[in-house]
């Protein structure tokens, strides 16, 4: 992962290809040499795998940054498994609608690591709840339209590598606010993810995954092995709450370990799909949960309201056949984010562009998005100051550390949480394997790529096997009209 006594120049934050581990310090507070390149703004986030800041460096006062400090492993032994996890894909995987890895730094005198992020001023949480809460209006079609394609886009890319994110929702689909990118969505925190072509053990072996609004049926219950199917369930929620502005299931979530029964998930449901049939879905019988039938979920009647009636679609509307195919039952017969990326619904006026912020046409109203509280009474060393909280100076989001359903967000004013959200609390979870994982194990991905095999390959993986978009992808659909990019 680079060298691990870089020096202050190399460690730069556009340098995404190195690791700095140099603690020398100097008249600054005795802060290690690495950390005396930013300019601390405040605390924009914490979570329950650590502290997340705001900064700028020093050698280019626009540029801001978004730093991920993480805790301790559990055992006090050393970084989190997570930690190493999300470094070891960020560091492989290059594309447009992921968040980028700008830099590593280790301090070596509490091992404590922390992860350095391009600052996205805008998360689809705060997009969706502006609309609701604030101006009490709906996200324009070009918009939803944009934000789907490029998630989508993002994801395609995710999963042609074999890599399965695990914990997609709103708060983590960020959004750029300023410069070049303005308007371009950013999949970020890796933190859940894993390479699931070949795992040395199931998947459910992780523990529970995926915040429980947005989880999946097969794993809700209780699926051994999944696939990449679980992120499209994800997407199909993400998709109808931009198209409401209200989550689509808002279950309870029971706690308890291991990965309890959530009955009342389930029920929500089933009360706007349905009940799943073994004709629509043929596995449902080997599901652990379904074949228990422990709270006689099998026997429960229900009267199919209707997804059309709850997301306000026609069933002949493109926008509601597309939604229907991610909300799909069966996770072999769920759309892909390959297939969702070539719907009829793209194909449609008006057509998703770069710039999802932007509206279509001159003329048309630009909504501005309030900037993101930050909390300046934190340092870098968790140490509280007397300084007062103050807005940031752009942004509500961060890179790899976003607030949302699992992870607390400290800010001048409490962000609220609607009805109950639900967090997800993180499990113990197995270290992130370089050689048995990232080494590929062979074969082909689904995007056609071939994967190297074994342990003598991995000294070139990060240059032969360097994340690439799948074969086929042309970009944006054809632009009819001018639109600004």
């Amino acid at each position: 992962m680079g060298d691990g006594n870089t020096n202050q120049s190399s460690s730069r934050a556009g340098n995404s290809n190195s690791m700095s581990g140099n603690n020398n310090t100097s008249g600054n507070g005795n802060r290690p040499e690495w950390l005396q390149q930013y300019d601390l703004n405040g605390k924009i986030g914490e979570g329950t795998y650590g502290l997340v800041f705001l900064a700028r460096i020093k050698s280019n006062r626009s540029k801001s940054i978004a730093i991920k400090k993480f805790k301790q492993s559990k055992d006090g032994d050393g970084v989190s498994p997570t930690a190493i996890r999300e470094i070891m894909l960020l560091r492989e995987i290059n594309h447009e609608n992921v968040v980028r890895l700008v830099n590593v730094h280790i301090n070596h005198a509490d091992m404590s690591l922390y992860l350095a992020f391009d600052y996205a001023e805008h998360d689809l949480y705060e997009i969706i709840r502006h609309h609701r809460d604030k101006v009490n209006q709906s996200i324009n079609q070009y918009t939803i339209k944009s934000l789907l394609w490029q998630l989508l886009n993002g994801l395609n890319y995710l999963h042609s590598n074999w890599i399965v994110h695990r914990d997609l929702k709103p708060s983590n689909i960020l959004v750029m606010g300023e410069g070049e990118e303005h308007g371009v969505v950013k999949i970020a925190d890796f933190g859940l993810a894993r390479i699931y072509q070949s795992p040395l053990k199931a998947l459910s072996d992780n523990g529970v995954v995926v915040t429980i609004w947005y989880r999946a049926p097969e794993l809700l219950l209780g699926a051994k092995h999944y696939t990449s199917a679980v992120d499209m369930w994800a997407v199909g929620c993400i998709f109808a709450e931009l198209l409401t502005l209200k989550p689509l299931f808002q279950g309870q979530e029971v706690k308890g370990t291991p990965n309890p029964f959530q009955l009342d998930q389930l029920d929500k449901i089933f009360k706007v799909l349905g009940h799943p049939t073994q004709e629509k879905w043929p596995t449902l019988v080997n599901l652990p949960h379904w074949q228990a039938d422990v709270q006689q979920i099998q026997g429960r009647k229900y009267d199919n309201a209707g997804l059309y009636s709850v997301v306000h679609l026609s069933p002949k509307n493109p926008a509601y056949d597309l939604l229907s195919k991610m909300l799909e039952y069966d996770p072999r017969k769920r759309i892909t984010a390959a297939q969702a990326l070539e719907h009829e619904y793209f194909r449609m006026e008006p057509l998703p562009g770069r710039n999802a912020l932007v509206p279509p046409l001159p003329g048309e109203k630009v909504v501005n998005y309030p900037n993101r509280p930050v909390d300046t009474t934190t340092d870098f060393e968790g140490t509280i100051s007397l300084q007062p909280s103050q807005p940031a100076s752009s942004g509500n989001a961060v890179s790899g550390g976003m607030p949302g359903p699992h992870v607390m967000t400290t800010r001048s004013v409490p962000r609220p949480m609607p009805m109950g959200m639900p967090r997800l609390q993180p499990q113990g979870m197995a270290a992130y394997n370089l050689t048995s994982q990232a080494g590929m194990g062979g074969g082909m991905n689904p995007g056609g790529m071939p994967m190297q095999r074994g342990v003598a390959a991995q000294a070139h993986q990060q240059q032969q096997i360097r994340r690439k978009d799948p074969a086929g992808m042309t970009g944006y659909p054809p632009q009819k009209n001018s639109r600004r990019f």
